[in-house]
């Protein structure tokens, strides 16, 4: 059958790069009144649905839901994750609404980075209500709708305890980003070396190869390991890699799937000899991994640019470089929404080998879009933001003040959009998401979820070209001294 040739059904007129014909059956994505559906036409190739018949043609109206997902998967595989950390650049574009996957899919049929469409925290999972099956199944239905071929991953993100990774796997997920943070020491710096000697028990193969040691990693790079750093390196990162191999072995070994180890979430950044020490002995001890996220200096707040010395971040950020092409693995790093000043770095720093993750940006794209298309519903979202902000704060590390956001009833409906461009404001939206998608009214009926559902629906074009100019910059910065 020739898909150019094929006779759609009347009320059903396809997604144009949705079409395709399987063993002369056509299935495609439409947009019907009630939202978007799946059409088969000539049979049902599997999928749940009701039979119809108009105009002499026959055809199944199947809903987007798990059960078709996963059909969809099996018999277009390129609607189902893959591994694909293997590629030079990768990027994570965490989606926690379901509807950001075709503005994203924009970006990355611009630019070779391999995209991870689905990636998700269990803490994001938990303050959004979703589960890691809804999250795949709308980049599968996102990406069978745009026609995007190049492949995809999925990512669990921040995955802290076995029962996660269990669960993330079970799902399909082809990327475990493993969060070591409960098993790293933030105590051990503000130790003196006295008492760090005391803490420290005595490791015989460990202490032939650390202490007193100089390490070539090349590059002109060397970097020489004292007593007292083994000692710190070892009572902060010990526990952490006992767990992250305990994990490897139990978990990713015999999986196809890609494995990020993340020691980002420290009170302190992780210094290039940390990164080293890391590095070397997770693979010294045959744990494969195919990205590393350090702590780096200066902060990496939610959903704004990067605080700190910019010529500190470079000179360190160009050891870590070094220290990940030594060992053959790429840099990862988070939190990476609108670090506009450092991509140039990264990209230029990494020779175009680098992992990035960004996911709040999506969420306050959209939440501009709704202060552009319905300021009235903006300003109840921003007054209740502020109402629950303490709240949110044991969730996120910012430093935001609330005194600096503008009072709302002096500003102009036409002025809300511009509050996207003031720290505060933006760090103020970010991290209530939870809230205020999961917020209820005194009879149990959410408060803005269906409100905002209906805004984005109704807006999905408008929606994918903000991202797609927005996080099209994010790509724009990290390639601009990329040699492709």
């Amino acid at each position: 059958m020739d898909k150019k040739k094929t006779k759609f059904v009347p009320g059903f007129t396809p997604y144009p790069k949705s079409v395709n014909v399987i063993d002369h059956q056509t299935v495609y994505l439409s947009r019907g009144k009630d939202g978007d559906v799946l059409i088969v036409i000539g049979g049902d190739l599997g999928f749940a649905g009701e039979d119809f018949v108009t105009d002499g043609i026959r055809y199944r109206v199947a809903p987007l839901n798990h059960e078709n997902a996963s059909v969809l998967r099996r018999i277009l595989p390129f609607t189902a994750p893959r591994p694909g950390l293997v590629s030079s650049r990768s990027v994570g574009v965490g989606d926690r609404l379901g509807v950001a996957c075709p503005g994203h899919i924009r970006v990355f049929e611009k630019y070779d980075a391999f995209p991870i469409f689905a990636q998700q925290s269990i803490r994001e999972l938990n303050l959004t209500g979703r589960t890691y099956e809804e999250v795949l199944d709308c980049v599968t239905f996102a990406v069978f709708r745009e026609g995007f071929r190049r492949g995809f991953g999925a990512d669990g993100d921040h995955l802290k305890k076995p029962e996660e990774l269990e669960y993330a796997l079970k799902c399909g997920y082809t990327m475990i980003t493993l969060d070591c943070s409960e098993h790293i020491r933030n105590d051990i710096d503000g130790l003196t070396d006295e008492q760090v000697s005391r803490e420290y028990s005595p490791d015989p193969e460990l202490e032939r190869l650390y202490p007193g040691k100089t390490f070539d990693i090349g590059e002109g790079v060397s970097l020489t390991c004292s007593d007292s750093e083994y000692k710190r390196m070892v009572l902060i990162y010990g526990a952490a890699i006992r767990f992250a191999c305990g994990i490897y072995a139990k978990y990713i070994q015999n999986q196809p799937v890609d494995f990020e180890i993340s020691v980002d979430e420290t009170a302190t950044p992780t210094s290039p000899l940390q990164h080293f020490f890391v590095a070397n002995e997770l693979r010294r001890r045959g744990v494969v991994f195919a990205t590393l996220a350090p702590r780096f200096c200066g902060e990496f707040q939610k959903g704004v640019d990067y605080i700190g010395d910019l010529a500190q971040f470079e000179r360190e950020f160009a050891v870590h470089a070094v220290i990940a092409r030594h060992f053959g693995y790429k840099i990862s790093v988070h939190s990476g929404s609108d670090k506009f000043s450092v991509f140039p770095i990264i990209g230029r720093l990494t020779q175009g080998r680098f992992h990035l993750k960004t996911a709040g940006t999506n969420w306050l794209e959209a939440v501009k879009l709704v202060a552009l298309k319905d300021p009235g519903l903006y300003r109840e979202i921003h007054a209740y933001a502020l109402s629950v902000f303490k709240e949110a704060q044991k969730y996120y590390h910012v430093t935001t003040r609330l005194d600096r956001i503008p009072d709302l009833a002096g500003l102009a409906d036409s002025e809300l959009p511009k509050l996207f461009d003031q720290n505060d404001a933006r760090q103020l939206i970010h991290i209530t998401y939870g809230l205020i998608l999961t917020a209820r009214k005194s009879d149990g009926t959410d408060l803005f979820r269906s409100r905002l559902y209906a805004l984005w629906n109704e807006n999905s074009e408008a929606y994918a070209e903000l991202l797609s100019k927005h996080i099209g910059k994010h790509l724009q910065l990290l390639y601009q001294h990329v040699n492709l």
